[in-house]
């Protein structure tokens, strides 16, 4: 599973402020196994029952496994990919048993690993041991505190020591049955036992509590009476301050969110103290040896990058925007970077590369360069593009990156007809089921590859200027290259967009955001056998010929675009064209109490929608925001809230039609590009390259050697050396900039957000 978290920016988006430094979403990945399941005391272990994993940031669920049929060690085997929109605490695994007769799942057990331990687990295959799902061990957010020790003087002149608590704040707190809480903070001096409660605050996850209690800690000397408080003045820093957080549960019980534990000898050295505290569970997560739930298999890859202000950046930046026009394009730093990334982490390198150039309008040129250059060294024809290289995973990039939309448009409602009517479509005899019809079946899955394969020729209009651009070049290289063969050109486009993009897309939609969740088992079967069709018809030599394809690879989009649906339940409760949107944008949480919600501005009033969880949220936006790009008309300013009680909750403005009070995120010209943080992708470029500094020296050795001039390469095998002395030059120049960008970080350090900190 690959997952992305956010803290100072990882591969989940994140908008970050542009201060002296600031840091970017942490990459994540895992394989998920199981062995085991359930208690050991148990009968049958769980043995009738299906499981399913599902991955939670704190106690929000983002991604879920599919449901694996009664074993008690699946192989779940799923691959998850995300950047983080926000701040978190722990990353979850939770094992549940899939129920046939309840209303809830039950829950299984649990991984948690906390933020700060990820690095341990980096890259590698761990077993963990499942953990049982207590709720007061469901814990997430944080506490703002302040604690003074104060000294009183009393009427008759004795002094009396005092202990002031201010609550100030929380943070990110869970929600509660999927809405925001209702919390409430509770104080206790732990020794004398007293406590005391701030008010509660309604439908909020950031509640603003500011409000302060007062303990006295000693006697005075003159008190003659029996006190509460049997403290001397030499016990004080033995004494605890507890926070509790509780959601009110009105009618029901009361919901324990967390508790945190300051001691008082924190006052020590200076009698005033400040910070935010992470929310702890009950008792500080102390608790009895569990039973045996079985364990998991997880391989977890995680980085975070420090993302250092826009001018660190302008050297390595510019080094790499000038590739496109170094000739050979192998003696590029682009290039460079893929050649020596290539062993240790395959070509994921380049994605920041795409990234980058496509931020800039340069991956075009970039990218026919490339293919020129695999071109070059390619024999046979019919073998155009078929294997894993550079050029081909940088084409494959660019589609993930624009083609999101486009998938959308053309994929996404027969895939929903398909999950919906849920026709067999088994064609294997040996896999059929008692009482299939081989006929019958055969017929059903004709029938879905004509669908699908008809959305897939009829998208020309929907497909994305730049992926036509591509093909095009693409096209035109094939046939300079193979000039007797009439068909190649049509191979080389056929190469991608049917066994790279559609195909790929048809057998996992849920990777690429067209379902919420894997599918079962039998709609898995018929996706792969649409997918192996879809692959055949468009490697087939003859497919060349037939003009649906020709004009799917070469139109460019069309200005007219096609209704967009807004589906949430069986029947659709508004239809908006898409030509009438103006904008996308979040709303904030306090326009209607909600979380993860965003609205669809339109000709009328805006549409407000709340998404299931934050990754889903970023993924509506993303992709309404890109299928309205074009469209005449888009606004440069929205109003962050709603109208209500006749003015805006953000600007108080009481005339509804006035103009919004905050600028829109895309402007009328949104595209992708805009959404791309380039100092960000440099960070992770300049990462890639510091990690295999070996590799770029052992490349510049190459180039500097004579038997590079002489035309004997066995020291340069590795790498791909067109021109030895302009290799050299790039290499160079990329030592100095990559250690001057080295010396920006290390007098900049990294930013840290320790809590229980000044």
């Amino acid at each position: 599973m690959l997952l992305v978290c956010n803290h100072i920016l990882d591969e989940l988006h994140v908008q970050r402020p542009h201060p002296p430094q600031a840091c970017a979403p942490p990459q994540r990945s895992c394989k998920c196994e199981a062995k085991n399941l359930g208690p050991s005391s148990g009968p049958n272990r769980l043995r009738d029952l299906c499981t399913f994993c599902t991955i939670s940031l704190d106690q929000e669920e983002v991604y879920r496994t599919k449901v694996y049929e009664k074993s008690v060690s699946p192989f779940y085997g799923e691959d998850f990919y995300f950047e983080i929109p926000r701040p978190f605490q722990c990353l979850s695994f939770y094992v549940y048993a899939k129920s046939m007769f309840q209303i809830r799942d039950l829950p299984i057990g649990k991984v948690a690993i906390r933020k700060e331990d990820l690095y341990k687990y980096c890259g590698k295959e761990n077993w963990f041991q499942l953990q049982p799902v207590d709720p007061h061990s469901e814990v997430q957010g944080k506490v703002h505190l302040e604690m003074k020790l104060n000294e009183l003087i009393t009427e008759n002149g004795s002094i009396c020591q005092q202990l002031v608590v201010q609550i100030i704040a929380c943070q990110g707190l869970p929600l509660i049955s999927g809405q925001n809480c209702d919390p409430y903070a509770t104080v206790t001096l732990v020794g004398p036992a007293r406590w005391k409660k701030t008010k509660v605050k309604k439908k909020t996850s950031d509640p603003q509590f500011d409000e302060t209690f007062h303990f006295e800690v000693t006697r005075s000397s003159s008190y003659k009476g029996r006190s509460h408080f049997h403290v001397e003045e030499e016990d004080i820093e033995k004494l605890e301050i507890k926070v509790e957080l509780w959601n009110n549960g009105n009618l029901a019980q009361d919901v324990f969110l967390g508790e945190t534990r300051v001691s008082v000898k924190i006052l020590r050295s200076d009698n005033a103290h400040k910070a935010w505290y992470l929310l702890q569970p009950k008792g500080n997560g102390t608790k009895s040896k569990p039973d045996d739930l079985g364990s998991l298999r997880l391989k977890v890859t995680y980085t975070e990058d420090n993302v250092l202000p826009s001018p660190c950046y302008m050297a390595l930046r510019n080094l790499m925007l000038k590739s496109p026009d170094v000739k050979p394009i192998s003696a590029s730093a682009a290039h460079v970077l893929g050649d020596i990334c290539r062993e240790s982490v395959g070509y994921d390198a380049l994605l920041p590369v795409v990234r980058l150039l496509l931020h800039h309008n340069r991956l075009l040129p970039f990218l026919t360069s490339v293919a020129a250059l695999e071109l070059e060294n390619t024999q046979e024809a019919n073998t155009i593009f078929r294997g894993n290289s550079l050029a081909t995973r940088c084409i494959d990039d660019m589609m993930k990156i624009v083609g999101k939309s486009y998938l959308t448009v053309t994929l996404k409602p027969v895939l929903n007809e398909i999950f919906e009517s849920n026709k067999t479509c088994e064609i294997d005899p040996v896999k059929l089921k008692e009482g299939d019809n081989v006929e019958v079946n055969k017929e059903n899955l004709q029938g879905y590859v004509h669908k699908v394969f008809t959305s897939i020729t009829q998208s020309s209009s929907s497909c994305p200027p730049l992926m036509c651009d591509v093909f095009r070049s693409l096209r035109q290289l094939a046939s300079k290259r193979f000039p007797a063969d009439p068909h190649v050109q049509y191979s080389a486009v056929s190469s991608f967009i049917f066994l790279r993009f559609f195909a790929v897309a048809v057998l996992s939609p849920h990777t690429f955001q067209l379902r919420t969740h894997h599918p079962d088992p039998e709609i898995s079967r018929t996706l792969t056998l649409i997918s192996k069709t879809i692959q055949s018809l468009g490697s087939w030599g003859s497919l060349s010929k037939n003009k649906l394809v020709r004009q799917l690879l070469v139109r460019r989009c069309a200005e007219g675009t096609k209704r967009s649906v807004f589906t949430f339940r069986k029947e659709a409760l508004c239809v908006i064209p898409v030509k009438n949107i103006l904008g996308v944008e979040k709303l904030e949480e306090s326009a209607f109490n909600r979380k993860n919600m965003f609205q669809v501005i339109h000709s009328e009033k805006p549409l407000y929608v709340q998404a299931g969880n934050c990754v889903e949220t970023n993924s509506w936006i993303e992709v309404l925001s890109q299928v309205s790009r074009c469209n005449p008309g888009r606004l440069s300013t929205f109003h962050p809230s709603a109208y209500v009680g006749g003015s805006w909750l953000c600007c108080t403005e009481t005339n509804e039609s006035t103009p919004g009070c905050k600028p829109c995120t895309a402007t009328l010209l949104a595209n992708i590009q805009l959404d791309i943080d380039c100092d960000r992708e440099t960070e992770r470029i300049f990462s890639f390259f510091s990690s295999s500094r070996s590799r770029l020296q052992k490349m510049e050795d190459a180039c500097a050697g004579m038997s590079v001039y002489l035309g004997q390469q066995e020291e340069c095998s590795a790498f791909t050396i067109q021109d030895p002395k302009e290799t050299f030059r790039t290499i160079k120049e990329l030592g100095e900039v990559l250690d001057d960008l080295q010396a920006h970080h290390d007098s900049k350090g990294a930013l840290t957000d320790e809590p229980g900190t000044m």
